[in-house]
């Protein structure tokens, strides 16, 4: 609250005076009145994925898109330095409406003891703690495999969590409201452990890649139950080795299973899958980037249909990228090719196009 009660104006006539005090008492009156516990500053930025995408389908026309995949908005700051606030927004391109990404009151009182409140990703696996933008291949998302936990937006959930850090271990554990992700009132439960052999990965949320920065052997756990009969786990890898001055070789792999319990088609009772990723980034500078070339390959298989015509099927995902990484996920042109086919129910596609994703 500013006080001028404190200044007295020199008499009429001395303008110049008149105005020197009064932008002087206004800089104290604006000061601190006693000393306050200094926090760190408030951290504002903005993340854009673009595409192009030609798509063919099996039997039909093929298509041509120019799209704004995603528009994210990030804003996070002190209310203390133990008590923290985050606020992330993410614009679909698909509904052409904005909506609440995060929204976390963080308690961060050391590495072991952390309480995170409000809406956030609950322990779950390793894609989706990482989401899109710090996924390491551009068509994350799209194997039927990679985050399938239920959610109410965006791979977040309503709730609460624990998360410590224990050297190179790592702890989560939380309550998450049912009835805003899955049809039933009951909580959900979810649980993550995390060991990191070589480099320590810092923090709760994740990378897929370190981009050379950190040797990595990471392996991964998580479940989440609601009651005693559904259920949804998964058990994730990731490796990754520096390889020369600036290059990395990395393998990163994932399996999971959703039994009642989220999934990515809400017709079959069961889902379950893998996939295994492989990439190289090359040492050397090719203008202001390296270049990257990357390979992923993925099982689904979908059971326990609903209907009698909800019959069992499977899907593979084939998808090869070459990466262009000027900033790592700053800055980065991925070019990528993805072809999806299933046995039943669904038809296939092959998709080819180039993403740019930047971020500040």
């Amino acid at each position: 609250m500013l006080d001028l009660d404190v200044c007295e104006l020199p008499p009429a006539g001395t303008p110049r005076k008149t105005a020197a005090l009064l932008a002087a008492c206004f800089l104290f009156a604006a000061g601190p009145v006693r000393a306050q516990e200094p926090t760190p500053p408030v951290s504002i930025g903005a993340g854009m994925r673009t595409s192009y995408v030609h798509t063919d389908l099996e039997d039909a026309d093929g298509s041509d898109r120019f799209l704004l995949d995603s528009l994210r908005l990030y804003v996070s700051g002190p209310v203390t330095n133990k008590i923290k606030f985050m606020v992330n927004t993410e614009y679909d391109g698909s509904s052409n409406h904005v909506g609440v990404l995060d929204a976390v009151g963080r308690l961060e009182f050391s590495d072991k003891f952390n309480i995170w409140a409000g809406r956030l990703i609950a322990p779950s696996d390793r894609a989706n703690l990482y989401g899109p933008y710090y996924a390491h291949h551009w068509a994350s998302f799209t194997d039927s495999i990679q985050d399938g936990y239920p959610t109410v937006a965006t791979g977040r959930s309503n709730g609460v969590l624990y998360w410590g850090q224990f050297g190179k271990v790592k702890l989560a554990g939380g309550g998450f409201d049912g009835p805003s992700q899955t049809p039933s009132n009951t909580m959900v439960g979810a649980g993550r452990i995390m060991v990191d052999f070589w480099d320590a990965e810092a923090g709760y949320y994740l990378n897929g890649t370190y981009y050379g920065d950190k040797n990595i052997l990471a392996i991964g756990a998580a479940g989440q139950f609601q009651g005693g009969d559904k259920g949804a786990y998964n058990f994730d890898f990731l490796m990754e080795k520096k390889a020369g001055a600036g290059g990395m070789a990395g393998i990163e792999a994932q399996w999971n299973k959703y039994d009642h319990l989220g999934g990515w088609n809400s017709n079959y009772g069961t889902s379950d899958g893998g996939y295994v990723l492989g990439s190289y980034l090359f040492p050397k500078k090719g203008g202001p980037g390296q270049w990257e070339i990357l390979g992923k390959y993925a099982e689904a298989r979908f059971r326990q249909g609903l209907t009698p015509i909800d019959v069992d099927y499977n899907q593979k995902t084939t998808e090869a990228n070459l990466n262009y990484v000027i900033k790592q996920f700053n800055a980065r042109v991925m070019i990528f090719y993805k072809d999806t086919r299933f046995d039943a129910v669904k038809t296939n596609d092959k998709q080819f196009g180039v993403g740019l994703q930047l971020q500040m």
